[in-house]
């Protein structure tokens, strides 16, 4: 029996095969993109969870009160060792690193490498998979190494290297081998080496080799080291709360103290809830995303599903008459609606191997493979299978089968009241969810285009940075500017400058600035920029008054600085002139400094946060800097990389030139919001795909129902275009309504996503109104398209239809 209602429903889609193609394609295309973003997001959830004991280990992080005072990631050096040593029944193990950027000269290649100096308990507490090497002593000499498996595979061609050298170049530009003793096997976005996303660490190094770096990790003062703890088993984070307050309180200064809440967050939670909690709120735009998607594509199918179950009333009929029993019909209509989703999750699954690469660009990840998802994910989408043909074959299958068999053979519905107003409302969600879609996209690449627009305040256009040698002296300073002048001289170059920092919100710290004669505790915590004069040139920072540092040709004044309009306004200068030849001090500094310029505010850093107090200093105040920040006149801009090159090379043997674009720098500080935009393009097209097919679906079985009084309506006098209008009209009206719907839903869901930048494009009306109009074009077309046809055909033909 089963087999035969098989047999007949494969006969059903072969006779209708547009419209059984339009359902198994429409569900198909649903089922795919939600499948991959929900692949995607249990992919996300499972960030950390791979690491040894990740519900017990914890990242200890700061709440600052002003958040130019330190970074929420990082915590004092010495904290986490100590609460290993005097709360060992609350602490098992701890953790911390020091991170930095630094040169690292292979045999043959040279580069520079994000590198991470911590503690020996690496391995032992993570249980990272060591491929190579001895993990016991991997970390137990000053000048031994790890390297991950992508990063030894770069310098040795393979992980079986242990023993081989690299040298790594410190700040005062001295060279030392460091020695290869385990490669390990780690996890894409681990909160231990990819803490932050821009800065993956692909080596370690031991913390007994701090000192060669010039640098300390066991400093209570030092807030900028990043620590972890391990959690005795049935200890509850909370407990650390008290042991950490009275730490604190006894080591570190009191004004960093009164200003800083630590926060110990577990390492499998730490991910989602960082940059604000930016992740989490990724993951569920896209899964309202996929969900709207997938329901729109389910609606599609189960309004086609109803309404080709309308048209086979004399087959019920006829089967009833032949000794067709009810609960028969029903099967057959559930069987064949589950074959149609059955036929579609196939495809679904094939759209699943051959676009996961393209969705893996959208979201900027791989996809996981289909053999790592659990077992029983297999008994969710048996049930979805299960749930979705029910819902596509309840009324066919239990409505019309219960018809009297005389009303079945004559085709007539009059004693089951059709319910028009059911279908119009599922064709009113799919208009909804295509209009809100379509608004959302517009909005969200508006806010995109924001960031990369005049607005941020200085100029972008062809600057490329690149990091340089480190000698962090006045000799080494004296040297990168001589250099830097020499490239000024290049015939494709405008202006260089040496900082050490550029325009991607990677500050290197924070001063305390109060006027001179008043009180230090009324100190406003700035961001902290070393720069040369040339920065403001090289990115067409404008100036509100006064001169960046100095004019050109006169000697540098390390007693003069240069801030933004926003600390000059906090400095209760409310004319930017008049805080020009004032001065000020430092908390943290003896001497006392001059106002040598204002800037007008610019965009450091993200959009999602108020522009920020800034105090801009010479390099040579503390003789450090790390990048090169070339405007080139443009032209022909691979050319003019290429002379670059080979100048880096002439003036800088054995430094790789690893450049980047002021954009590309901006794509990473917004790369979340990059991969949303790509999305809300996807979702826009697939939304419009899944709308369109449901419209020509429905429209093209309304025709052939209507195909007789469509011939009599000619016969009267009827002109095509009045025919043609009757359809839409029918589907205008459900448009209308459901974009009255839609906008304020769309405006209130969009604007809450606008409110979590500082800065954000204004929603609109006329933009959203032109949206609305493209969409009814479209979907006018579409019903002309299908209708034309029958509209123009000879009313004879039409009349002899049944």
């Amino acid at each position: 029996m089963l087999l035969n209602y098989i047999l007949i429903a494969w006969r059903n889609m072969k006779k209708n095969r547009f419209h059984a193609i339009l359902n198994i394609a429409g569900l198909a295309i649903g089922i795919a993109f939600t499948g991959m973003i929900m692949a995607h997001v249990w992919n996300e959830l499972q960030v950390n969870k791979e690491l040894k004991n990740a519900d017990r280990q914890y990242v200890i992080k700061s709440k600052w009160k002003d958040k130019n005072m330190g970074f929420d990631l990082s915590t004092s050096g010495a904290l986490p060792k100590a609460l290993k040593e005097q709360y060992p029944t609350l602490v098992k193990n701890f953790y911390r690193w020091d991170g930095v950027t630094l040169t690292v000269h292979g045999k043959e290649k040279d580069f520079k490498e994000a590198v991470q100096i911590g503690d020996t308990t690496l391995l032992d507490m993570f249980g990272f998979k060591v491929l190579a090497g001895n993990p016991t002593n991997a970390l137990s000499t000053p000048t031994s190494m790890i390297m991950t498996e992508p990063v030894a595979k770069k310098y040795f061609g393979t992980v079986n290297a242990i023993g081989q050298t690299v040298e790594i170049e410190n700040m005062a530009g001295q060279k030392q081998p460091f020695m290869l003793t385990a490669v390990i096997r780690v996890a894409r976005d681990n909160g231990v080496t990819d803490l932050i996303s821009n800065y993956r660490n692909g080596i370690i190094l031991p913390e007994s080799s701090i000192s060669y770096f010039g640098r300390t990790i066991d400093n209570w003062n030092n807030m900028f080291i990043v620590g972890y703890v391990e959690l005795q088993p049935g200890v509850n984070p909370s407990q650390l709360n008290g042991p950490i307050s009275k730490l604190l309180k006894e080591n570190i200064s009191p004004n960093l103290y009164a200003n800083l809440t630590p926060q110990v967050i577990n390492l499998r939670d730490n991910y989602l809830e960082q940059n604000n909690g930016l992740v989490k709120r990724m993951l569920f735009t896209l899964s309202g995303i996929g969900l709207f998607i997938l329901l729109m594509a389910v609606i599609n199918f189960i309004n086609i599903s109803v309404s080709r179950a309308g048209s086979r009333m004399k087959e019920i009929g006829m089967r009833k008459v032949m000794g067709g029993r009810k609960h028969q019909l029903v099967w057959q209509f559930l069987i064949e609606s589950m074959i149609i989703v059955c036929i579609s999750t196939l495809l679904a699954f094939g759209c699943y191997l051959l676009s996961g690469p393209l969705f893996a660009q959208l979201v900027g990840k791989p996809l996981p493979a289909l053999s790592e998802f659990p077992v029983y994910f297999a008994e969710y989408l048996l049930l979805f299978v299960a749930l979705i043909g029910l819902a596509a074959g309840l009324y066919p299958a239990f409505v019309l089968s219960a018809l009297p068999s005389l009303s079945s053979l004559k085709g007539s519905l009059k004693s089951v009241k059709e319910n028009i107003l059911l279908r119009k409302s599922l064709v009113a969600f799919q208009f909804f969810t295509a209009v809100v879609v379509l608004i959302g996209a517009f909005i969200v690449t508006k806010q995109v285009q924001f960031f990369f627009s005049k607005g941020i305040g200085y100029d972008k256009e062809f600057v490329v940075s690149a990091q340089v040698p480190r000698d962090w002296s006045p000799a080494g300073v004296a040297k990168m500017e001589g250099i830097r002048k020499q490239l000024a001289e290049s015939p494709v170059v405008k202006d260089v400058t040496l900082s050490y920092e550029i325009m991607d919100g990677n500050n290197g710290g924070s001063l305390s600035v109060f006027p001179l004669g008043a009180d230090a505790t009324s100190a406003i915590t700035a961001f902290q920029l070393s720069t040369d004069r040339h920065f403001a040139n090289t990115f067409q920072v404008p100036m509100a008054a006064g001169v960046f540092l100095a004019r050109e040709g006169m000697p540098i004044d390390v007693h003069k600085m240069v801030i933004n309009t926003r600390l000059a306004v906090a400095l209760g200068y409310r004319d930017p002139a008049d805080a020009v030849g004032k001065q000020v001090k430092f908390a943290e500094l003896t001497d006392t400094y001059t106002i040598a310029g204002v800037t007008k505010d610019f965009h450091f850093g993200s959009m999602q946060q108020s522009i920020q107090p800034m105090v801009i200093i010479p390099v040579e105040v503390f003789n450090i800097f790390r990048y090169f920040s070339i405007k080139l006149k443009g032209g022909n801009v691979p050319k003019a990389i290429e002379t670059l090159h080979r100048q880096w090379a002439a003036l800088m043997p054995g430094a790789p030139f690893e450049y980047k674009f002021m954009d590309d720098s901006l794509a990473k500080m917004y790369q979340t919001e990059l991969q949303l935009k790509k999305t809300a393009y996807t979702a826009t097209v697939l939304a419009l795909v899944i709308v369109l097919l449901g419209v020509i679906g429905l429209v093209s079985l309304t025709v052939q129902k209507r195909t007789r009084e469509m011939g009599i309506r000619k016969v009267l006098g009827a002109s095509v275009n009045s025919i043609i209008s009757l359809f839409i009209k029918d589907f205008m009206a459900v448009m209308i309504v459901a974009s009255v719907v839609a906008c304020p839903v769309a405006y209130y869901l969009m604007q809450y996503w606008l409110n979590s930048y500082e800065y954000h494009v204004e929603i609109t009306a006329l933009p959203i109104m032109m949206i609305i109009l493209s969409l009814g074009i479209l979907t006018s077309v579409m019903i002309v398209l299908q209708t034309l046809k029958v509209a123009v055909a000879n009313p004879v033909k039409s009349l002899k239809v049944e």
